[in-house]
């Protein structure tokens, strides 16, 4: 049994169709990517499962219903969310964005512990722990980004594009610190335009055209297939 699973998934903008019947799984401790073009509904997969927006369908988590709980119970439950775009408050320093990661908890010890391991996975953000979120480059707030869904302590992160707007040696570090996040045992849900990077840390890989999967497989498999290779990878 999949930590998350999905079945027949389908969600609507209004009268629009964003996902139909959609099936997915994320098993404990794996990293699933999931790869498509802009506008196939991958940013709205993650907002479908952190409960931002309704769905119908089945929704599983540790093999309990979820389809009807409120937002920020599934936080609770193990589910964070990493949104495109950082979503940070700017005013704010990088310390406080962290710790607000950690909301729904009043273990201090643990909480004082979680820091330490993102400042552990991020170490310029020990060193930016003072200065406002808005002073730091992109890559950098993308730590901060990820480094508050893991003061969530979740049993599954979902990211959201976390390379876009990056440059390409904060990239790849961001890239290596995903994998380790999953090594450490939190299983990831990668939505990621850069299909070469994801398919070099994914075990396994979904495909989504225009609201549907089109195609999964491990990342041995969608690297090898010649209609991935051409769209996505560009050989």
């Amino acid at each position: 049994m999949g930590l998350l699973e999905l079945s027949r998934l389908t969600v609507h903008y209004g009268k629009a169709l964003a996902l139909e019947n959609l099936d997915l799984e994320v098993r404990e401790g794996e990293l699933v990517a999931v790869l498509g073009s802009n506008g196939a509904g991958k940013t709205t997969l993650l907002k479908a499962i952190s409960r931002a927006l309704p769905s119908r369908g089945a929704m599983r988590f540790d093999g309990v219903d979820i389809g009807d709980v409120p937002m920020h119970q599934v936080v609770a439950r193990g589910i964070c969310h990493c949104p495109e775009g950082r979503r940070l408050f700017p005013e704010l320093t990088v310390l406080k964005n962290l710790q607000l990661g950690a909301y729904l908890r009043d273990d201090r010890a643990e909480i004082a512990a979680d820091l330490e391991r993102v400042y552990a996975l991020f170490g310029v953000l020990r060193e930016r722990a003072r200065q406002q979120a808005s002073t730091l480059s992109g890559g950098e707030q993308q730590m901060v980004a990820i480094g508050r869904a893991l003061m969530g302590r979740p049993r599954l992160l979902l990211l959201d594009e976390p390379s876009v707007g990056i440059a390409h040696r904060l990239k790849m570090q961001i890239f290596d610190s995903i994998r380790a996040i999953q090594q450490s045992g939190t299983a990831v849900l990668l939505v990621e335009q850069d299909a070469r990077s994801a398919l070099g840390i994914a075990d396994r890989v979904y495909v989504m055209e225009h609201g549907h999967i089109v195609r999964a497989g491990t990342s041995a498999e969608i690297a090898a297939d010649d209609s991935v290779r051409q769209a996505y990878l560009g050989v």
